[in-house]
């Protein structure tokens, strides 16, 4: 085998190790340390999470939803004007607040429940906020419920579409609250 010529032993190297990336990231998780070594201040395993878990969660996670959404760029238009897309938007972005925050009323309301002395209910909006985010049976139950096609798309843009606005709704009023 001459080099640069792709030979086939360099082809299953690179593609077909027969390891599944899901496999070798459990392994190297068991074989991180939980627990910090003579001379560590703080375990391996802690480490490695605040030092990945900005591009875990800023970037592979996004690039992940997308992916797995499969909507091509040209529904954004039509979903703009689509009736399911609206609705799904709308449900999930006033749908999912109204259902948390109103159920939280309404324990606390009817006695069934009690905030924390340190929480109140301008803390609560935030957090019924971040259940618009809901990206995973929300694009399950847009495939399950409409044909494939530009509806699908467009209902499944509206998802993505409504998680982002509900994550960043939330954090500007966390920030605003934590800063008070």
């Amino acid at each position: 085998m001459r080099p640069g010529k792709g030979s086939s032993a360099q082809h299953v190297a690179s593609n077909t190790s027969g390891v599944h990336a899901t496999v070798t990231g459990i392994m190297l998780g068991l074989l991180t340390p939980v627990r910090a070594r003579p001379g560590e201040t703080v375990p391996r395993s802690e480490h490695y999470e605040h030092r990945l878990h900005p591009i875990s969660a800023g970037i592979v996670v996004p690039l992940f939803a997308l992916a797995v959404a499969g909507i091509p760029l040209a529904a954004a238009g039509d979903a703009l004007t689509d009736a399911i897309a609206l609705g799904v938007f709308a449900g999930l972005l006033v749908g999912k607040f109204a259902g948390v925050f109103g159920g939280a009323w309404l324990a606390v309301r009817s006695g069934l429940g009690a905030l924390p002395d340190d929480v109140t209910w301008g803390d609560v909006v935030p957090i019924a906020l971040l259940a618009g985010i809901g990206y995973t049976v929300s694009l399950l139950i847009v495939r399950l419920s409409l044909p494939e096609g530009a509806a699908q798309q467009q209902a499944a843009l509206a998802v993505l579409a409504a998680s982002v606005l509900a994550s960043l709704l939330a954090l500007a009023l966390l920030r605003r609250r934590a800063r008070r």
